[in-house]
Formats: structure tokens, sequence, C-alpha cells
């Protein structure tokens, strides 16, 4: 059970209490949730997006999907989803598909939607497939500090 270096260092410097929850490797978030027995609505997914002046990192519930127009007009940009290429150079220590959505420790800004809950416990991907981090909705809301909030999901 690792996760990613950056992700450590930064969760560290915040002083954010964690634990990990290791779980057989999947390919999604949705199974993330399912195998590490977590409600989905308690998993938070990250969807990089571009647009014309740099990169977001959407961060909505595991069980939600982002509703790309929606977010547009939030943010004003037109956007786009990140390459595979794109997520492997700014996410250089995580596996593709298992980014964590603490933006910050990447110098990506975050937009986080209102719908996922941070008055309880958040799960997150670690930066590989079989790992979840685990914070409490206070650690979770020091970790996205300066991260907008919009709302601009729906339930999958």
């Amino acid at each position: 059970m690792t996760i990613a270096r950056k992700l450590q260092d930064y969760i560290n410097g915040k002083g954010v209490q964690f634990d990990t929850v290791a779980h057989h490797r999947t390919s999604t978030t949705s199974q993330s949730a399912q195998a590490a027995h977590v409600p989905g609505r308690l998993l938070a997914k990250s969807v990089l997006l571009h647009h014309e002046t740099g990169y977001a990192l959407a961060v909505v519930p595991s069980s939600h999907r982002v509703e790309l127009n929606t977010l547009q007009e939030v943010i004003d940009k037109r956007l786009g989803l990140a390459s595979e290429d794109e997520i492997g150079q700014l996410f250089n220590d995580c596996d593709i598909g298992a980014m964590p959505p603490v933006g910050a420790a990447y110098d990506v800004p975050v937009i986080l939607d209102e719908s996922l809950s941070v008055d309880g416990d958040v799960y997150f991907e670690g930066g590989d497939h079989k790992t979840l981090v685990h914070v409490t909705g206070a650690g979770f809301r020091d970790l996205m500090e300066g991260a907008r909030v919009a709302r601009f999901s729906h339930p999958a």
C-alpha cells in the first residue's frame, strides 16, 4: 500500500492525518469504491480537463458524471478531456486513471462539485489502482483549500 510521493508530501506538509485502504486492482473509481466497500458518494473522483490556458481538475463523487457543458459555463472556458499523455506528464508519479483529487500537490487548480459531501469521511485514489486514501471531512477541506466549488455533475 503506497501512495504517490507528491501526494504524500503534500498531505504531510498540511498536517492532515490519513490512512490507506487496500483493495484488489481496479480500472475505474466506481470499481475501487466497490472493492474497498466504500459508498460511491464518499469517494472523490478526479477528471483532468484542458483549456486554452492550462488545466483544471474537476472533482466529483465517484457515483456522478461531470456535465462538461455546465462546467464550461461555470469557469467560462472551453474544456476538453486531457489525454493520457497529458495526465502522465502532470501526474507523473501516478498510474494513469488513478490520479488523486489534490490538485495543489501537482500545481493544478481544482474545481470541486458541491454534491461531494465533505462533512464526513472522504476517500480518494492514492496514485495507483490498489490504494485509496481516507481522510476526515475536515482533512479533505484542508487539502482542497483554494478550490472553487460549484455544481457541475449528475448521478451516473
